[in-house]
């Protein structure tokens, strides 16, 4: 539990830093924050490779949640990956609530539609994505420390998560946290039956479908054109 809290208060400072030294220095030029990001990346991985050499590491998982778990129809199931589930469940509905039901989200929201205007009603708006950016950011270091314990951590594991991220936010919709939820279903999905049964064209399966609905609805499936 300490490794959790701890990994996601590590990132939460790490992200602040990026976030204010680095990106936002970039105003609202999304190419320019997307390369900076990869080259910070590139720049942490070979950081990391340095102090802690490439070997393969693993999160220990807690005794209690070892072991498994037996579901209707005598299907054994991971204790731990049954947790990460209910775990990434309520993490989500949390999101959606603040994000839709609060007036924190409400002014989030008028933020990222109207930067201006929301200043000019006399709200910190800079002040505000820095809260958000550090929330994002704890809950990238907790998802790191929760993987940790059936991924392999070592240096290069970060970009295999990278792209199935990128694929759920494009065929989701960039904005949507709704999209979020079910494009992280449809690639999980995607990729699981696509590596089991045709492994050979597995990445022909998770990108083949994401271009077949860029064809059609370029701003993916709960995105607004602007």
């Amino acid at each position: 539990e300490l490794a959790v809290v701890a990994g996601g208060l590590a990132i939460v400072v790490l992200g602040y830093i990026i976030d204010r030294f680095l990106i936002s220095r970039t105003g609202n030029n999304h190419l320019a924050q997307v390369l900076l990001t990869v080259g910070v990346a590139f720049i942490i991985g070979e950081f990391c490779l340095a102090i802690w050499g490439g070997d393969n590491l693993k999160v220990p998982v807690p005794s209690y949640l070892r072991g498994s778990i037996q579901l209707p129809g005598d299907i054994f199931y991971p204790r731990y990956r049954f947790a990460l589930i209910v775990f990434g469940g309520l993490a989500a509905l949390s999101l959606w609530l603040l994000y839709k039901k609060t007036q924190i989200g409400a002014v989030v929201r008028a933020g990222v539609d109207d930067r201006e205007m929301v200043n000019a009603v006399g709200i910190n708006v800079d002040r505000l994505f820095v809260l958000v950016s550090a929330l994002a950011s704890f809950f990238a270091g907790v998802a790191g420390v929760v993987g940790g314990a059936f991924l392999s951590l070592n240096p290069g594991a970060e970009w295999d998560i990278l792209v199935l991220a990128l694929v759920v936010v494009i065929i989701g919709g960039l904005g949507s946290l709704e999209g979020a939820i079910l494009g992280s279903i449809i690639v999980g999905l995607l990729d699981a039956y696509g590596r089991w049964l045709l492994p050979e064209f597995s990445y022909f399966v998770l990108f083949g479908p994401m271009a077949i609905l860029l064809l059609f609805r370029a701003t993916g499936i709960f995105g607004k054109e602007h």
